[in-house]
């Protein structure tokens, strides 16, 4: 009897020094607290947690993605839409990770959706569609700022999807129309202002020489008779005109 009993505690014993035993993976921190104090981190490899003695909790130090979801944003010109984005972080401090906030995944999700809101809405509708560049560097500078003390590393924001309204989308469908007609107006009476000062440009130079009027008009005589059409108009100088029907009045 003695000896079963012996054996008995002898496993419990046995048993209570395996299970101490722990395997911590290279991308882990296990942040182990004695007796209700922090010790220092532990790991990666194989650690030992005392039974009874030792608790401890095991974080994950690789880039975590998570997602925003959609919010409800009022731009500065009074455009609802909503605003989606993702954000990436990881831990840089285990020991923060665990004393200083209670649960840093939650915490940072709900800091990173009320900074979402806030920094849309102070913006127009134009940049936010325009320069996401700027608002995800922004986003993630002050989303950065109030996890730090947590042991929090925000890598990158990005602004994943702005919805708008179907009325909105009209309404953008046709002012980009408009825009686009406009610039064509201005690209045809470009062309044309172009045109018309060459063709002065090479008035002047037929000006010039007295000769150069008459060779252009042989030339574009050349060039309709090419075509065999049965009608040939000539273009007669109306000065030639002037003085010949003054010759006849003579």
């Amino acid at each position: 009897m003695l000896l079963g009993t012996v054996a008995t505690a002898g496993l419990i014993v046995l048993y209570l020094l395996i299970s101490g035993i722990k395997i911590v993976r290279e991308y882990e921190r296990a942040v182990v607290f004695r007796l209700g104090r922090l010790t220092t981190a532990r790991g990666p490899g194989i650690i030992y947690v005392i039974p009874f003695i030792e608790q401890f909790s095991q974080l994950d130090l690789r880039t975590i993605t998570l997602n925003i979801p959609s919010q409800d944003v009022i731009t500065r010109d009074n455009v609802s839409v909503k605003v989606s984005a993702v954000l990436y972080f990881r831990i840089v401090d285990a020991n923060r990770a665990v004393l200083d906030v209670q649960n840093y995944l939650y915490a940072t999700s709900q800091i990173a959706q009320t900074t979402l809101r806030s920094v849309c809405g102070q913006a127009h509708l134009d940049e936010l569609l325009a320069e996401r560049d700027k608002f995800n560097a922004r986003l993630q500078e002050i989303i950065d700022t109030h996890t730090e003390p947590w042991g929090v590393k925000v890598v990158l924001v990005e602004v994943k999807q702005v919805d708008l309204a179907v009325e909105m989308q009209r309404v953008i469908a046709r002012q980009a129309e408009a825009e686009r007609l406009r610039r064509a107006k201005v690209i045809s009476a470009d062309g044309e202002y172009q045109a018309a000062t060459r063709l002065a440009e090479a008035a002047t130079i037929l000006e010039q020489q007295e000769m150069a009027i008459q060779l252009r008009t042989l030339q574009t005589l050349a060039q309709v008779g090419t075509e065999k059409n049965s009608t040939i108009i000539l273009p007669i100088p109306i000065d030639a005109v002037r003085a010949w029907m003054d010759r006849i009045g003579g």
